[in-house]
């Protein structure tokens, strides 16, 4: 059977996972993680994609972003892991495949899972335990959200700026969001979701999904969507 083509629609946000092959490091020093950022700082400006928030991981990285056209964030992506691979492959004499396969992605209901997906990317450091708190972790966006410094990669998505009239309001705010976490059921669905390519949200959202894409957003058919439980909230 054929793979589906990557569910990718401008204007709603996405989340992306690219792993490395078999699980293996992606970074081996500070410099690494500085090229990876600014490849992605390039990228996202050349291809029209708002980066809202992002994890880099020793063997995998998290992206929340929305493209402005449907082909800016497969482009991106591309562009991204094509000069990484040639930059990590030099820098460690090595040769062959870095990443496993294609980057993984949903597209997600941005009022019900934005906020959250963010939270859940922060996080990832400490559920690793990397850092007791994801604010010691130097490799992701929270540190922009929370005032700890300015991340030119990122565009603060609109429902960040309604979290306070205030910058001190917002940061708080978020850390706030962040410290409480995200449940177990979140974490599963956010995670089945964007390996699976199938998009994250209630019935009504994926019914009006499904009308601006000819390919299948979820696992049934386009007039039957199955929603998320609320016990996922």
């Amino acid at each position: 059977m054929a793979r589906l083509p990557r569910l990718s629609v401008p204007g709603y946000p996405h989340h992306v996972i690219q792993r490395g092959n078999n699980r293996q490091a992606i970074f081996s020093t500070p410099a690494d993680y500085r090229l990876l950022l600014n490849l992605l700082d390039e990228n996202a400006k050349k291809f029209d994609v708002a980066v809202h928030a992002y994890v880099l991981m020793s063997n995998h990285f998290h992206l929340l972003a929305t493209p402005e056209t449907q082909d800016g964030l497969p482009q991106m992506m591309q562009a991204v892991g094509r000069r990484y691979v040639r930059y990590f492959n030099d820098a460690q004499g090595r040769t062959g495949t870095l990443w496993e396969g294609r980057y993984k992605s949903t597209l997600i209901q941005t009022d019900r899972y934005l906020m959250a997906c963010m939270a859940y990317i922060d996080l990832n450091p400490v559920r690793g335990g990397l850092v007791a708190q994801a604010r010691d972790y130097p490799w992701s966006s929270h540190g922009h959200y929370i005032g700890q410094q300015a991340d030119r990669l990122i565009t603060p998505h609109a429902l960040y700026w309604e979290l306070g009239n205030t910058p001190f309001a917002r940061e708080a705010a978020y850390a706030e969001l962040v410290n409480t976490g995200v449940s177990v059921d979140q974490q599963q669905v956010l995670t089945k979701a964007t390996l699976g390519g199938w998009a994250l949200g209630e019935a009504d959202f994926v019914n009006d999904l499904q009308k601006k894409t000819e390919r299948r957003v979820n696992k049934v058919s386009a007039g039957r969507p199955v929603s998320v439980s609320k016990k996922s909230k």
